[in-house]
Formats: structure tokens, sequence, C-alpha cells
């Protein structure tokens, strides 16, 4: 799934700026002097979208519980942009928005 962005939440009817992964993202690589001209996708990893029946995605609520976590080793050198969803329009995050965390382990 792309990255939710301001657009998205006012086709969802919000009248106001929502912050999103989009810029969360953006702006997290301008803290580190990068700019790119576009936006890739997300992976989107505690997220809860199945593909129904007649092909259309279903906005699931989450289905991780507090404490879950996934593990990822880099092969080369990375940089790792990190967003907690800040989506509450639709049951993605149970109607709650959380921090998330994460470690890097040399």
């Amino acid at each position: 799934i792309a990255p939710c962005d301001n657009e998205r939440y006012g086709l969802l009817g919000c009248t106001h700026y929502h912050d999103n992964c989009r810029d969360n993202m953006h702006a997290g690589l301008a803290e580190l002097g990068y700019t790119i001209p576009y936006t890739p996708d997300s992976l989107n990893l505690f997220m809860n979208i199945p593909w129904r029946q007649d092909g259309a995605l279903e906005w699931g609520n989450c289905l991780c519980k507090p404490g879950d976590y996934v593990t990822f080793k880099a092969e080369l050198d990375s940089i790792v942009v990190f967003s907690a969803c800040p989506q509450d329009m639709l049951p993605i995050n149970n109607g709650i928005t959380t921090e998330a965390h994460f470690e890097v382990i040399d």
C-alpha cells in the first residue's frame, strides 16, 4: 500500500492538514540532508489489508499486539525511514495511534 498523504485524507473527509506517512518520510530524509523527487512504496509491517473475493482491498483492524516485533538484517549500508502510522480515520490502527520504536543492533 502506498503511504497515505494529505490528499488521501481529503478523500476520507478530512478538511485540515493531517499528519501522514508520506510527509513523515520526506521530513525524516530532510533531517539527514536528503531530498528525493518521488515517494517510494511503503513496507507496511503490521497492517491488516487483505484482498477481498471481489478484488477490492479491505481496511481491517490491526491484528498485532503490544510487544510484537520484526527483525531485519541489512546486507548493505541502508537508510531506513520509519513512521508509526498516524491513520485515525480507518480501522487500520484500531482507532488508536500509538508510538512505535526501532532499534539498530550492530
